[in-house]
């Protein structure tokens, strides 16, 4: 499973990036995006994937939907 940042909750902070343990997470040209082929919701590292423990914005980053 991966996660996603909603474009439209993101305010481009950045606090998501250093902690990503898979450096899944990169500035996009508007805000900052995950890879959904190389995130792993921090499973195996974190108990909580750690963009969304940083992350100051409620519900901006997010489950893929399936």
């Amino acid at each position: 499973m991966a996660l996603y940042i909603v474009a439209d909750e993101c305010i481009s902070c950045g606090d998501c990036e250093p902690v990503c343990p898979t450096n899944s997470i990169t500035e996009g040209k508007i805000v900052f995006e995950i890879d959904k082929k190389t995130c792993t919701e921090c499973e195996g590292d974190f108990d909580k994937p750690q963009c969304v423990r940083v992350c100051p914005v409620d519900n901006c980053i997010l489950p893929l939907p399936a």
